[in-house]
């Protein structure tokens, strides 16, 4: 039913911003800070409709043809931003260098998709610097010692717009994931031009009160928002 469907959503909506609001006052943060990118990946486009209409502003999606789809069935959604937050395949740069912000820029192979496309637009890509902070096979990411070199790469084309730095922490208590956030925080302060990288994007459902505390300006809720939920197909 679509009413009791809408009156949950509004309900954990509710108490996501509550529960980013009371870890910004722990460190005397302001609730403006933090972009909440709701995570839509598998999640259908009048449910995302609907949290539009509550205020959600951002909505992140991980494959690119899914949210073509999707942006196609809802068409404008005034305010809203598009971010991409998967990994990239690089055949599909084109329909991902359209979103407000890529999040998940691995290596300069990558920026550099992004950037030809950016100069064929004639508008330069937004873009985050992915980090393997725990150096995880199974995720991509420049290591902390690859990312000066990196950000130096990605920073001389002129298509791309370098604005912080992303991770992706392996799923861990909140004792053990915080030294990791910290560590995200610390290393983007350590770079060259650090006042460029203002955006953190770090913390998901299970522990982004956690890296609110340590400095992220962007934290990426899907489940916690829609419940668990299958792909989209």
């Amino acid at each position: 039913m679509p009413g009791a469907t809408d009156d949950r959503l509004r309900e954990r909506y509710a108490s996501i911003r509550a529960r980013i609001g009371a870890a910004c006052a722990r460190v005397g943060r302001r609730i403006e800070e933090v972009g909440l990118v709701a995570v839509t990946k598998g999640v259908p486009p009048d449910v995302i409709r609907a949290g539009a209409e509550m205020g959600m502003r951002r909505f992140g999606e991980s494959y690119a043809q899914e949210s073509e789809r999707k942006r196609a069935a809802l068409g404008a959604l005034p305010g809203v931003e598009w971010h991409f937050i998967g990994r990239i395949q690089r055949n599909k740069a084109r329909a991902i260098a359209a979103f407000t912000l890529v999040h998940s820029v691995a290596d300069a192979r990558t920026g550099a998709a992004l950037g030809r496309e950016g100069a064929r637009r004639g508008v330069a890509v937004r873009v985050l610097v992915q980090v393997n902070l725990a150096g995880q096979v199974s995720k991509a990411g420049a290591t902390p010692g690859e990312l000066p070199r990196l950000l130096a790469e990605l920073r001389a084309d002129a298509w791309l717009r370098v604005e912080g730095l992303m991770a992706i922490p392996p799923a861990l208590t909140g004792g053990e994931v915080r030294p990791l956030f910290a560590e995200l925080r610390r290393l983007r302060d350590r770079q060259a031009h650090a006042e460029e990288l203002v955006h953190l994007s770090m913390g998901m459902s299970s522990d982004f009160e956690i890296a609110i505390e340590e400095g992220a300006t962007l934290v990426r809720v899907g489940t916690a928002l829609f419940g668990a939920r299958k792909e989209a197909a």
